[in-house]
């Protein structure tokens, strides 16, 4: 294996990744990782620290131009008998941060402390995220800027302004990220993360990803399944070749309606503390009252039909979610529009959270135009999409839209490695609710296959995107158990369903309408393929 300086001069010169990444991650080991107290406008306090992992933007050229990566840690709680190395989280995305994981410690979150005794925690931001290199592919405050156009086209005109759009943000991506375009693949993310672990000093990875996480590591484990100690996915992405992307947006679409109708379902239930409604037929009819009128006038001059589906979809995604959007749309249909408006409307002087969206949305983007070569006929995507739309209306259109620039996309476009490992991978743990919106069930059918030796844990009768965060006893003391002894079950694991949410009194709903958009989860706590 040549040396930095030997190479040095043929930096012009390729190798395989797969040596690329040797030599990145021998040169990681090496370095270490400078801990230091973390820049105080990231919000991270103490004990947490923060550093930087180098990489190559090109694995192919391990001695070309290099990235930073910011990571951050904190320390386990336990003796120094009870450490059992570092646990490495990705929240999905693509383009969400894992920053915020060493603050299940510093929070005290419950259900991690057990954990957290063995395992130092450690997040980061994968390439092109927040402080790791940052793409970018529109003007920030343009991005949020609403109201946006319905996302359900009324005519052929509409579905052509839309396709404009699209096809600008796929320039916009090139002229202000081209360089990195070619190399925001999930692969270069999976050695990245190999970096990261060198980097640690670690031997071997424990690893935990949600959502599109899951995918990234299904990926880790197909490139270096002798690497890994422990790792439990959650929440999983299809990783079939012919799923990757444009199909499993296909399937988002079926599973988010029968999500939504489980929602409706609970507010038709508890009609007594919303008043929307005492069937799902009723609960809809209010939705598509407030959608026609948001449509025909914006409500507070910035909620249209985009923003309320951007508003509502958090609801089929994650349970949190049922009780505070249900009572934002109970105040509104009561007459408190201001609640509605200020749930929903963005905030202009909110700079820097507005970066924070467009940059996730950007590496959204960006990775899943690039992993997989994408349908270029516009005939197909309108025939696709057109049909789908016609029995599952909730989410169809918006997330054609959304991934619509990789049509016209102007950087390579990969084919997604087969993933899979028999040899050398040690037992993974697969999470997954049976009716998931964001990556439905078959996806966890699918990894489970692909990894020799996996178990899957299903969550019956239920649906929240992101189990492991949940309080669920049989699946909770599962988790701790496998990452403090690496045991799993004989055989795959059904359990029941976790608590579902309470609705509040009748006479307390109205009262919580101000405070129910606080209670949403934060942007970068949600853990979704969007």
């Amino acid at each position: 294996m040549a040396t930095p300086a030997a190479a040095s001069d043929s930096r012009s010169y390729g190798v395989p990744e797969s040596v690329g990444v040797e030599i990145a991650a021998a040169r990681a080991a090496h370095a270490g990782i400078d801990w230091k107290a973390c820049p105080a406008d990231w919000g991270f306090e103490a004990p947490i620290q923060c550093g930087y992992v180098k990489v190559p933007l090109d694995y192919a050229k391990p001695f070309g131009k290099t990235i930073d990566l910011a990571v951050d840690r904190i320390g386990s709680t336990g003796t120094p008998q009870e450490r059992q190395g570092a646990l490495i989280y990705n929240p999905g995305g693509p383009g969400g941060s894992g920053m915020r994981f060493p603050r299940r410690v510093t929070t005290k979150s419950p259900l991690w402390v057990n954990t957290s005794k063995a395992y130092d925690f450690v997040g980061f931001d994968p390439r092109g995220v927040g402080h790791s290199a940052p793409i970018s592919c529109i003007d920030p405050q343009e991005f949020v800027k609403a109201p946006k156009a319905d996302p359900v086209p009324d005519s052929v005109a509409d579905k052509n302004a839309q396709r404009k759009l699209a096809a600008e943000y796929a320039d916009g991506c090139k002229a202000r990220s081209g360089e990195m375009l070619p190399q925001m693949t999930t692969p270069n993310t999976a050695r990245d993360l190999d970096v990261i672990r060198a980097a640690l000093g670690e031997k071997k990875l424990n690893y935990l990803g949600v959502s599109y996480g899951t995918y990234l590591g299904g990926v880790y484990a197909t490139l270096f399944p002798t690497h890994v100690r422990r790792m439990i996915v959650d929440s999983v992405v299809n990783p079939d070749q012919d799923n990757i992307w444009y199909e499993a947006n296909l399937g988002q679409d079926v599973a988010f309606q029968g999500r939504w109708n489980d929602w409706q379902d609970w507010v038709a239930k508890n009609d007594a503390s919303f008043h929307l409604g005492d069937t799902r037929a009723k609960v809809q009819a209010q939705y598509e009252a407030l959608r026609a009128k948001a449509k025909a006038n914006p409500i507070g001059g910035v909620v249209g039909p985009a923003e309320l589906i951007g508003f509502f979809q958090s609801a089929p995604y994650y349970d949190s979610s049922w009780v505070p959007v249900a009572t934002t749309f109970a105040a509104y249909v009561a007459g408190d529009t201001q609640a509605l408006v200020d749930a929903i409307a963005p905030d202009m002087s909110d700079t820097k959270g507005n970066a924070t969206a467009e940059n996730g949305n950007a590496v959204y983007t960006a990775v899943e135009c690039a992993d997989a070569k994408w349908p270029t006929s516009w005939a197909k995507w309108d025939r696709d999409n057109s049909k789908l739309h016609e029995k599952y209306p909730f989410l169809t259109w918006s997330n054609a839209w959304m991934n619509l620039p990789c049509a016209t996309w102007k950087a390579k476009q990969s084919t997604p490695i087969e993933v899979g490992a028999k040899r050398g991978l040690p037992p993974v743990l697969i999470v997954q609710s049976e009716r998931d919106a964001a990556t439905p069930y078959e996806g966890a059918v699918s990894l489970h296959r692909r990894l020799a030796g996996s178990r899957l844990i299903t969550e019956q009768n239920a649906g929240s995107h992101g189990v492991t965060s949940l309080v669920n006893p049989c699946i909770n003391t599962r988790v701790d158990a496998y990452l403090l002894t690496g045991k799993v079950d004989a055989k795959d694991v059904k359990c029941g369903p976790h608590a579902t949410p309470v609705a509040p009194a009748p006479a307390a709903a109205k009262s919580l309408a101000k405070s129910a958009a606080s209670d949403l989860p934060a942007l970068e706590e949600l853990p979704a393929v969007r």
